[in-house]
């Protein structure tokens, strides 16, 4: 929980190649081709592995289906590409059965193999438990010593949004039910003396991702024979940005807790784009392992095992299997309450200086939207570097000229001599503490809260995580002692994470309760990268309940930067401030242009501010993840389409040139529909 160190894991072949143990973290994806069009899943399986791709899953919906995977191998091989490939498996035993035998791996989901129910609300007496569990483990064992006999190993692949009724029964729809259902599995796989298995814990909620990985490894390493691989993913992500910050937010999380021996990016576009998105946010744990040149650097498995370990779950300052906010004071802002139940709110900083006067108040008008009085996403701070006091003036002037909104304009200082300055000036006053810089007791003694909020920020770069948690209690404890309230707290690190982690704890240890901003500065890299990280350095510390602030500098583009910073609150779940679409990747048994179906219902729907919409290629998880939405568009066959209040089917086998037009009147019937402003 506070540095990084990988989970040795058994390691799980994978025909030519193999996952877990000392080896990189692979990066997969899937076909979204029918599995019977030999043609076309060839190409793109051929495109995939273009692209890098080390491992590619196919549909298999039937026994014909997997006949056909034998065509699909054959051409690939003769074609020089030997990219293991998996069998995708749901409902139907006979097409495991068969598909065993043309693949390297075969993934099942413990929700749908052999249960005889699907939502049907049913409470099940311990016996008719039990009943169901040994039908499960009758029609599960043929297929475990058919994989024994062709060296082929098997994901269990459990999915918050399809977990069989005899569990939500039990544990209801919750990461508890997701990894006693996955376990379940496993040990009649370790019964049978088969161990070539890994798990995943799927979901389209990224906090519930999250949690059932952590439960998973925290009662399986406990109880089973050996550390199994984790295949990493957040399912029905959706595309764009979005997709791209849900599933580095998830699958990053996780990773830089050491967990995770493969990855899938799920993204409502063509498959190939999975991929540069999976080797960006491996890249950075990969690199730990890797031998670094001629140099005297040990070998990789001496490496690895320098930061590998059997996970000790340090007791971390929040549930990490559960979610609650960290319990802040509340303090008043010019934008409003900081700290306690109120939403996180967004900052982001000014381009320009005091001294440019004309370019920095129309900056700031653009991102405070002075001028807008529509739904646009705006920041609710914004910060402005100065650095003398000739400052002072030239910024109270630009303030002069934004009325009411100059209540949400703050500075930053790197002296902390200047602060006082700019106290009664500006409506947040950052004073930057830098590495080894000796803080001004006097100064310090002297500051005043009843003028600006004043946010005492570590800038950290070089010293250990804990090193600036350790500075920042102690002006915490003098600033209280002060009587200072309207106080916050922020850490500028590249490992967040860690960082805010041992603040929150050493903040705990003394009850300190002033609200904490969490911080993201770009470093050099790209559009991509910035994407990847910010997500995983301050998506990580939202989801489990930590910051009260964010304060972003990506040096993206101002739409695209404040964008991203509520993309994340969004996917968090912390703030939500637009549509929430939840949409799967689409595969061979999707009947519908997916892609094309969730760009329309994206353009009708997407000033829905706070509607969750699931649009589901078919029937798989398409009922369970509408349990996370308000309403659901779930393909039902070939033309045909469902639509879903919740978990309840309404409206069934739509044709689809009517579908899009009756779920708009389906949200209009349920008074959830505006329109949108012109």
């Amino acid at each position: 929980m506070y540095h990084y160190s990988r989970r040795l894991t058994h390691e799980v072949g994978f025909g030519p190649l193999s996952l877990g143990g000392y080896q990189p973290i692979r990066v997969e994806s899937m076909t979204t081709t029918h599995t019977m069009d030999t043609t076309a899943s060839v190409e793109q399986c051929r495109r995939l592995y273009e692209a890098g791709c080390e491992i590619i899953r196919l549909t298999v919906p039937t026994e014909k289906d997997a006949n056909n995977l034998k065509v699909i191998r054959d051409q690939l091989r003769r074609d020089g590409i030997t990219t293991p490939l998996v069998a995708d498996i749901h409902f139907s035993r006979k097409a495991a059965l068969k598909a065993v035998e043309f693949v390297e791996n075969v993934r099942i989901n413990p929700g749908n193999f052999a249960n005889t129910k699907k939502f049907s609300n049913e409470e099940y007496s311990d016996e008719a438990f039990r009943a169901e569990y040994e039908n499960v483990r009758n029609e599960f064992l043929p297929l475990i010593a058919k994989a024994k006999e062709f060296g082929v190993s098997m994901r269990i692949g459990t999915n918050h949004g399809s977990l069989s009724d005899r569990i939500v029964s039990r544990y209801g729809n919750t990461p508890d039910g997701m990894v006693e259902a996955a376990l379940e599995f496993a040990r009649i796989c370790e019964d049978e003396g088969y161990y070539d298995i890994l798990f995943s814990m799927k979901s389209s909620n990224v906090r519930v991702m999250i949690q059932a990985y952590r439960l998973l490894v925290m009662k399986a390493d406990d109880e089973l024979r050996y550390a199994y691989p984790l295949h990493l993913g957040v399912t029905e992500a959706g595309d764009g940005d979005e997709g791209r910050v849900k599933s580095a937010m998830g699958i990053g999380a996780l990773l830089e807790e050491g967990l995770g021996d493969t990855i899938r990016v799920s993204l409502t576009e063509d498959p190939v784009n999975e991929v540069p998105v999976g080797f960006a946010l491996v890249k950075k744990y990969n690199d730990y392992q890797k031998v670094m040149g001629d140099k005297g650097h040990m070998p990789v498995k001496q490496l690895i095992e320098s930061q590998v370990a059997t996970p000790v779950f340090d007791v971390p300052p929040f549930d990490p299997v559960g979610y609650s906010r960290r319990k802040a004071m509340v303090i008043d802002t010019g934008a409003g309450g900081l700290g306690g139940e109120n939403v996180p709110m967004v900052e982001t900083s000014a381009t320009q200086v005091p001294a440019n006067a004309d370019l920095l108040l129309a900056e700031l008008k653009s991102r405070l939207a002075v001028e807008r009085q529509d739904s646009v996403l705006r920041s609710e701070f914004v910060t402005v570097p100065v650095s003398s006091l000739e400052d002072v003036a030239l910024l109270d002037t630009v303030l002069g000229k934004l009325g009411a909104y100059r209540d949400r304009v703050g500075v930053s200082v790197k002296d902390i001599a200047l602060a006082p300055a700019f106290m009664n000036i500006a409506a947040k006053v950052r004073i930057g503490i830098v590495e080894g810089q000796m803080i001004d007791k006097e100064v310090l003694d002297g500051l005043d809260d009843r003028g600006a909020v004043i946010e005492f920020c570590f800038i950290h770069e070089n010293s250990s995580a804990r090193v600036s948690a350790d500075i920042l209690k102690r002006i915490a404890l003098r600033v209280n002692a002060m009587g200072l309230r309207r106080v916050l707290f922020s850490i500028d690190s590249p490992d967040a994470v860690y960082a805010y982690r041992y603040l929150v704890r050493s903040f705990n240890q003394d009850g300190i309760d002033y609200p904490l901003a969490v911080r993201y500065s770009k470093g050099k890299k790209d559009r991509l990268e910035t994407l990847i990280d910010c997500a995983i350095q301050v998506g990580t510390l939202f989801c489990d309940g930590i910051g009260d602030l964010f304060a972003l500098e990506s040096g993206l583009p101002e739409d695209e930067e404040i964008g991203l910073a509520f993309n994340i609150l969004q996917a968090a779940r912390v703030r939500m401030s637009k549509t929430e679409f939840i949409s799967c990747p689409g595969c061979g048994r999707t009947y519908f242009d997916l892609e094309k179906t969730a760009g329309i219902i994206k353009t009708r729907m997407s000033h829905l501010k706070g509607l969750k919409i699931g649009i589901m290629g078919c029937i798989v998880n398409g009922p369970g993840e509408m349990a996370d939405a308000d309403f659901g568009y779930v393909g039902s066959g070939k033309n045909g389409v469902s639509l879903y209040v919740g978990k309840e089917c309404v409206r069934s086998n739509i044709p689809e040139e009517d579908a899009v037009e009756k779920l708009v009147e389906l949200i209009k019937s349920h008074g959830r529909w505006v329109d949108p402003v012109e």
